[in-house]
């Protein structure tokens, strides 16, 4: 239990740390109330990050919900709101392939270094699908060098590679999901 947390602790960090000022999410005219709104939006997403990596099914629909109300707000910028969303869905249901897809590409073109990362495994081990795809999976290699993180250098391939892999691994399963049908 403490390898899934201390990964969604990590992941929460990365994600709150490139946010300049509550101006870049909300064109409110009251500080005060920007403040408060994107103090609420940061509560909500790391909130909704914690109980999704945590493996605890039965706070998975809360998450969920706390992803709808977010994606309500039209306020991702980044990409986090699709790659928890795609989470979300290899917790619930891991054989719809298809919309986890669609999610980590469209957190992928926000330049979400992870989503890349999981993209890539998607089709070069093959994970979440039955056979491998090298082509595809050397689109999001090269993707991922074009990215600012990976330019500045963290987190490098290898460490968001690591920890795509380590997500997926709870005490009472050692191994990521299983394979399910091509998308």
């Amino acid at each position: 239990m403490k390898t899934p947390l201390v990964i969604g602790f990590a992941l929460a960090l990365t994600g709150c740390s490139n946010i300049n000022t509550c101006h870049f999410y909300w064109s409110w005219n009251d500080e005060a109330q920007c403040h408060k709104q994107h103090l609420l939006y940061q509560n909500d997403l790391m909130q909704a990050k914690i109980l999704i990596t945590s493996g605890d099914k039965q706070g998975l629909e809360l998450a969920s919900a706390l992803l709808d109300r977010l994606q309500s707000q039209e306020q991702d910028q980044r990409g986090e709101i699709f790659f928890y969303r795609a989470l979300l869905g290899i917790r619930q249901n891991p054989t719809n392939t298809p919309d986890i897809i669609q999610n980590l590409e469209q957190a992928a073109a926000l330049q979400h270094p992870h989503a890349v990362a999981l993209l890539y495994r998607i089709y070069d081990e093959p994970y979440l699908i039955k056979t491998r795809d090298a082509a595809k999976a050397d689109q999001y290699r090269k993707a991922y060098t074009q990215l600012d993180v990976a330019r500045s250098g963290y987190p490098s391939f290898e460490q968001a590679l690591a920890v795509t892999k380590r997500l997926f691994v709870t005490p009472n399963s050692p191994t990521p999901a299983p394979a399910s049908k091509t998308p």
